[in-house]
């Protein structure tokens, strides 16, 4: 699944979702950029998930609850989740809100590939 502001695609049998955010986007725009991804983790939540924040600079308070619900979805399911390749500034803010904490973060999608598939 894919839309302007994320993309799913697999890399060595684990689902890569990298998302595209601008810097604000209005409250229409996130409630059905949260029902995609949400969506897309239906039928795949089990399996291993890195997700890719390259292309994203910064996460308002909406978004961030999307992460933790990202994170609650696949860990009831039974999969994995990293969350790799953070600028300062967004790794800042999730030390900010303590979300490093429940979050697996490596600094390179190589790096979270590994972590989740155990090579």
């Amino acid at each position: 699944m894919s839309s302007p502001r994320f993309q799913v695609t697999q890399e060595y049998a684990v689902n890569v979702m990298q998302f595209v955010l601008p810097v604000a986007m209005d409250t229409m725009e996130i409630d059905s950029l949260i029902e995609d991804v949400l969506r897309s983790l239906d039928a795949k939540g089990n399996e291993p998930w890195v997700v890719d924040l390259s292309q994203v600079g910064y996460m308002g308070s909406s978004m961030l609850g999307l992460f933790v619900n990202i994170r609650e979805r696949i860990r009831q399911a039974g999969g994995t989740l990293v969350l790799c390749a953070m600028s300062p500034p967004l790794l800042r803010i999730f030390k900010t809100c303590c979300l490093e904490r429940l979050f697996t973060i490596a600094k390179t999608r190589p790096d979270a590939l590994a972590l989740v598939s155990g090579r």
